[in-house]
């Protein structure tokens, strides 16, 4: 009996977006699950969770108080089920003013290296945002402007590095101005994965120049760092400097493992990626510029193994121990 029950299978259920799902479940995912005793089953939104499964986990990335709300319900009815992550801690990621927060009350001890985030602001109105004198907190110009909600979608990933306050007249309110700080042009994505960490390297928004920047224009728009760095490669401007990935040193692997697993605690999420710069003007000080929930793993080297390990991992400490250990659960349900 006893190898029975060890022998049996895992249902995953995964609620994603239609985009989301391409990336995330491919072929050799859901292949090296099932080689694993773990079975990946697609949710279907347009049927009430409850009719659905029995699940032994849910994933899940989608909004809204409807979803939410299918969430707490199905929990309360399976209340062994695993949920991976808790709404309530995803929703702190949709903001992008109290996604940085809990990086400024970090207590942690880094030996020849530090740490903190860019100054940043958020502005309500066109008025005071016109009017960088009402800033009030020493920003100045260059500066990066995103929108205040960070939920994925298309409208949340389109910012702009703004050169002047002529620039400012083609934002949006509400919006967050941060400060913009030369860092190499590379940028460091760091992935998590419960207690998995792996730090990769990308091109990012090339340095700029403040004795060039009034022939720059007014602003230029993106919708990912690394989109406007290839443009910028490709057009070949003379007054950004470009940087080679050869050229760029990685971040010390045991302060960035410190950094994940503090956030991973504070936060009370295990599926996360942050992004780093790290400061030209003081070559040992990393900035954490962003923190996004179920980043796309697929583009982090064996991917699959590691999610299929995580699964794993959780699944069976849920059976080993006849119940999940979860912290920050505000329901029935144990919320990992």
């Amino acid at each position: 009996m006893e190898d029975a029950v060890k022998r049996r299978r895992f249902a995953v259920g995964y609620a994603l977006a239609p985009k989301k799902k391409q990336s995330f479940i491919q072929d050799s995912l859901v292949s090296l699950s099932e080689e694993r005793g773990i079975d990946l089953i697609q949710i279907d939104t347009d049927k009430l969770l409850t009719d659905q499964g029995p699940f032994d986990c849910l994933l899940h990335k989608l909004t809204g108080d409807e979803w939410i709300r299918q969430l707490e319900d199905y929990s309360s009815k399976n209340p062994n089920v695993l949920i991976i992550d808790s709404p309530e801690s995803i929703e702190k990621l949709h903001n992008r003013i109290s996604m940085l927060e809990v990086v400024t009350e970090l207590k942690l001890e880094t030996e020849g290296v530090s740490y903190g985030i860019p100054k940043q602001i958020v502005i309500y109105d066109s008025d005071t945002l016109l009017d960088p004198n009402a800033w009030g907190n020493g920003l100045t110009f260059p500066v990066i402007a995103k929108p205040l909600v960070a939920d994925g979608s298309a409208t949340s990933h389109k910012m702009s590095l703004v050169f002047n306050r002529e620039g400012l007249s083609k934002l949006e309110t509400p919006i967050v101005l941060q400060e913009f700080v030369n860092h190499g042009g590379v940028i460091f994505k760091v992935y998590v994965v419960d207690d998995y960490v792996k730090c990769v390297m990308r091109k990012s928004l090339p340095d700029v120049s403040l004795e060039k920047m009034d022939s720059l224009g007014n602003y230029l728009s993106f919708s990912q760092i690394s989109n406007l760095a290839a443009t910028h490669e490709r057009n070949e401007d003379k007054y950004i400097e470009t940087m080679n990935l050869e050229d760029a040193e990685m971040p010390p692997l045991t302060f960035i493992t410190d950094i994940a697993r503090g956030l991973r605690k504070a936060m009370k999420l295990h599926l996360f990626n942050f992004d780093v710069i790290r400061d030209t003007r003081i070559g040992n000080r990393y900035l954490i510029i962003d923190i996004n929930y179920f980043p796309g793993y697929a583009k982090m080297p064996s991917y699959e193994t590691v999610l299929t390990d995580f699964f794993w991992d959780v699944l069976s400490k849920k059976r080993d121990d006849g119940s999940a250990e979860c912290s920050g659960a505000k329901s029935k349900s144990d919320l990992i």
